[in-house]
Order: structure tokens, then C-alpha cells, then sequence
């Protein structure tokens, strides 16, 4: 006999732990939840700093190999994605942000197309951010206190990022207290998901509270590889289970997809729903023919400026040896020290072009010289310092595509990372910038020297190079099956979140967005989490 459950949800990652929590809590549903990925129970994914030892290789990540990038001379490079209930938020730096005001009104100023239409603009999706957070030093319009999600100050600052913060002011930048309150521009320390030096992850938030609740069934280790459609609704699922057995599940409400932007067009692509053609290619019978699915991929680009310290500075080796011991032992005494940081405190958002319009650059002050593949022959393993620079309006799309018909197969994507040329143009200023703070007191009287970009060439055909080169993923990939307006032929989705041309089956993570927010993604992917669980309830 075929199990049955009231709603399905497919991927146990931010979007989905918190749909799937809230429908089989407050709806009193019976709920699968289907998570491809591991347990998030494990000392190192707890501690802040934990996710700096699993980064370049872990279980708990899945590492996409994107298809050459032509517009970067033919680079391929890794896009890590969460593969642990939780997702995202079990393995990210934990930095709690929102995004602006205007992302989401420009949001609802696209969705005010549909006939059955539910609100999308800031003063609709706050008060989600209010009631999931439980903030341990903000309260007011645009903070909560009782939430799930304990969101904190960094437990732990280390010095150069005080002197990060204060050269950046040198520059003319203000200090902000509150980069999700009424302005985002300026310099400051950010809030985490996190509280007492322990990570608070959407599954520990959510799902954990509900361990005991019979409404709500967790599998782990359970790929799905098709939705099931019936005579144009979505009746259940196929997935494959952690012993390799295929299994099909049947709901009577509806099954929600939150797999995340890279998978969730493959999951829909796979159970015929997408681009007619692309599906008859891989001999995948197409139940609605939706050629925005796989579309409009964008993601946050990142480039470093890595600088060696002239002292003992910084993060180096403080999680390995005699220095782990000392630290890993005030942490546990005392609740305090590096333990308690996600290893990036500090951060800034700028517009170099013109500093009083809304700004074009995020920054990311982490006090480590931070070594991958492409830099391990051009900067000293030592002390040092990295400041990433993030475009965080990029206007460049890329796309994900089925390899083949095979579920077990990734899927194929194309990122486009600063292949606009506008987003080149402003990375670049972002770049000059924060080259300008590590000159400025005080954080120059601790650089020994800027490593990359080279010091000794600056121009800007040195620097597009530069970024051609490093550009990397902020790990926000976002809007590959996005809302849209009745009528816009690369609209998957209506603005209640529905799957365009079958019943029964909703999108609620990342890949819903019409355009991504100025910021981090991990808040508003459970933001997303907690509008669809509402939307399913008639709230």
C-alpha cells in the first residue's frame, strides 16, 4: 500500500524546515519532509566558526562544477550547496541579513500582474522577519524578541576587524548599527543566526520542536527524483531512499519544492515541467510546457582583496594545535573566544559611484588570508587578512539545465558571474574602494602588503583581469523558477507561489524570487519558508 501524507515537501533546507514545521504545527497536517542530505547533529556544523574545516570538502556539501565560463576565459569553478537538513543554514557563516526595503517592493511591482494576487512588497513580508526572530539586542518595527531563529551580535571581535570598521569610516562611510533597520548603507558589525557559540539553523529553529509531533515525518538521505503528476496535479512523489530503494509517496494537499535554485528546475524538469524542447531532448513527457524553468539563475559574485599582516593578527591557525586546545577550552569554561565567531564580524555596504544612492557593494572583513586553488601560489600562507567584495544587485543571469534524464546526474549550470558589463564596472569601483581602506589608519599601520590584486598594476584592465579571474560565488544562487505576472511567458510561478499549468504544487525557496535581494539569502529564503506555509493555510 502507496503511503499518503496531506503535503509533501521536497528539500529539508531553510525554505523547507520552516514550511514543513509550521503546516504540520499550526495546520495540524500530516507532512513528509525529504531531505537528500545528512543529519545537521555534529560538533563542527554547531560551532560558529565550524563550517572554515568543511568548506573545501565535506559530506555535508554539495559541490556543483559549473560548465566553462566562456566570458571568463573558460573557467569552471565550484558552487557549494548544503546537502543537510537545515541546508544553507547548517553550513553558512550565519550572517542574518534581509536584504532592503526596495528589493522586495520591486518584487511586488512585478507580481502586480496576477489576477490572484497576495502582497509582496516590505510591508508585507516584515512581519514574517519579525515573528521567525529572536534578536538579542534589537526590538521595534524591525526586530523581534520571541521567535525560533535566536539571531545575535558576534560573540567574539577580533581586532582587525575593529580596524577594518574604523578605517572604512576614515573613508567617509557611517558606522551602522543596524544593517537591516532603516538604512543598509555604511560600515558595522553584522548579526548571526547563532547564540552562546551554537549555531541556530533553521532545523534546530524549527524542526527540532517538532521531533515529537507524529504530524511530522523527516526522512533523511531520501533523493526525490520526480514530482508525480496526474491529470494535471501533482499527486505525490518518487524518490530514492538511503538504502537505494525507489519509492513512491501520494499526498492529498500539495507537494512544495524548496531543493534550492540549483536543484529545484532540475526536480521540476525531471517531472515534465519546463522548456518543451530541453524536456524532449532527454525524452521527458512534458506536463506544462514553462520555459522560465532553469531561467533567469542569478547569484551574488565575490572577489578577494587578501593582504599579509605585519604581526600576529587575525584567525591564522586558531583552529589547529596547541591554539585550538587554548581556545577550545575558553570556550568551554568561560563561553567565550574565537569559538563563539562565524569568523567574519565585520562588513560594509558602499556605493562607490555615488555614496548617498542606494549602495552597489557588500564587503565581507574576514581576518584570515583565505588559501583555495587559485591563490596558494600567489599569497603567503601566514597572517593576513581577505575582504571579499560582493556585487549585490548583479543584472547578469545565467541558467540550470538537465544533464540527462538520469535523476542521479547534477544538473548543468551556467552562473554568468559578471558577464554584465555593468556588474564588472561596479565590482571594480567596489575593489578600488576597499583597496583605498586597507591605505587608511587603521588598518594600514597592520598591512604588511596587499598580496591580490597585484599592488604593482591597478589599472582597470588589470583589475577586470583580477576579477576574471577570482570571481566566485557568495553561495547565493537565486531565481530559477521565479514568480511572475499572468501573462510573462518565463514566469513559473503565480504570486501565491503555485506552479504555473499544475495544481497542487508550489515553489518556496530561493529559486521563487523574481530578483535577488541585496544581501544575504539565508533570511529570506525562510522568509519564503514562512509565506508559503500561510499561503497553504489560508492565512
Amino acid at each position: 500500500m502507496t503511503e499518503s501524507f496531506d503535503h509533501i515537501v521536497v528539500g529539508g533546507g531553510s525554505a523547507g524546515c520552516v514550511a514543513a514545521a509550521r503546516l504540520a504545527s499550526e495546520g495540524k497536517a500530516k507532512v513528509l519532509l525529504l531531505e537528500a542530505g545528512h543529519s545537521n547533529r555534529h560538533p563542527l556544523l554547531d560551532m560558529p566558526p565550524g563550517i572554515f574545516k568543511m568548506i573545501n570538502g565535506s559530506k555535508y556539501m554539495r559541490y556543483h562544477r559549473t560548465v566553462p565560463q566562456e566570458h571568463l576565459d573558460g573557467r569552471v569553478h565550484d558552487i557549494p550547496q548544503g546537502n543537510v537538513l537545515g541546508g544553507g543554514s547548517s553550513v553558512n557563516a550565519q550572517v542574518y541579513m534581509r536584504g532592503r526595503p526596495s528589493d522586495y517592493d520591486e518584487w511586488d511591482e512585478v507580481l502586480r500582474g496576477n489576477n490572484d494576487r497576495v502582497g509582496w512588497g516590505w510591508d508585507d513580508v516584515l512581519p514574517h522577519f519579525v515573528r521567525m526572530e529572536s534578536n538579542n539586542r534589537l526590538n521595534g518595527a524591525y526586530h523581534g524578541t520571541k521567535g525560533p531563529m535566536l539571531v545575535s551580535d558576534p560573540g567574539h571581535i577580533d581586532e582587525f576587524s575593529r580596524w577594518f570598521v574604523q578605517a572604512v569610516q576614515a573613508l567617509g562611510e557611517p558606522f551602522n548599527v543596524d544593517f537591516n533597520g532603516a538604512s543598509q548603507r555604511g560600515v558595522g558589525f553584522y548579526q548571526f543566526m547563532n547564540r552562546h557559540g551554537k549555531r541556530s539553523s533553521a532545523a534546530y529553529a524549527y524542526v527540532t520542536p517538532q521531533e515529537n509531533n507524529p504530524n511530522l515525518t523527516v526522512r533523511l538521505r531520501c533523493e526525490v527524483q520526480k514530482v508525480v503528476v496526474e491529470s494535471g496535479r501533482a499527486v505525490g512523489v518518487t524518490y530514492k531512499d538511503k538504502s537505494g530503494n525507489v519509492r513512491t509517496v501520494h499526498c492529498d494537499g500539495e507537494v512544495i519544492v524548496a531543493s534550492g535554485a540549483l536543484v529545484t528546475p532540475k526536480v521540476l524538469m525531471l517531472s515534465g515541467i519546463g522548456p518543451a524542447d530541453q524536456l524532449a531532448q532527454h525524452g521527458i513527457s512534458c506536463h506544462a510546457d514553462l520555459a522560465g524553468v532553469g531561467q533567469n539563475l542569478i547569484d551574488h559574485p565575490e572577489v578577494p582583496i587578501t593582504a599579509l599582516a605585519n604581526g600576529p593578527f587575525g584567525y591564522y591557525k586558531q583552529g589547529e594545535g596547541w591554539r585550538m586546545l587554548k581556545n577550545g577550552i575558553q570556550f568551554k569554561l568561560f563561553g567565550s573566544g574565537p569559538v563563539t565567531s562565524a569568523g567574519v564580524e565585520a562588513g560594509a555596504f558602499v556605493n562607490p559611484s555615488d555614496p548617498d544612492a542606494p549602495p552597489t557593494i557588500q564587503a565581507f572583513c574576514v581576518p584570515i588570508v583565505y588559501l583555495d586553488r587559485d591563490t596558494l601560489d600567489l599569497v603567503e600562507d601566514g597572517h593576513g587578512l581577505t575582504v571579499t567584495t560582493v556585487v549585490v544587485k548583479p543584472r547578469s543571469r545565467g541558467e540550470v539545465r538537465l544533464a540527462s534524464a538520469d535523476p542521479s546526474d547534477m544538473p548543468l549550470v551556467s552562473p554568468g558571474l559578471l558577464k554584465h558589463s555593468d556588474d564588472m564596472k561596479e565590482m571594480i569601483a567596489g575593489q578600488r574602494f576597499f583597496l583605498r581602506a586597507f591605505a587608511a589608519h587603521p588598518l594600514a599601520d597592520h598591512i604588511e602588503r596587499v598580496a591580490i590584486p597585484s599592488p604593482d598594476d591597478q589599472s582597470d584592465k588589470a583589475l577586470k583581469a583580477h576579477c576574471k579571474r577570482f570571481v566566485k560565488t557568495n553561495y547565493h544562487p537565486a531565481g530559477s523558477a521565479r514568480m511572475g505576472a499572468d501573462g510573462d511567458p518565463m514566469a513559473v510561478l503565480d504570486a501565491r507561489m503555485r506552479v504555473r499549468g499544475v495544481d497542487g504544487l508550489r515553489v518556496c525557496d530561493m529559486s521563487a524570487v523574481p530578483n535577488i535581494n541585496a544581501g544575504n539569502t539565508n533570511a529570506p529564503a525562510m522568509m519564503l519558508g514562512d509565506r508559503c506555509a500561510d499561503l497553504v493555510m489560508g492565512l
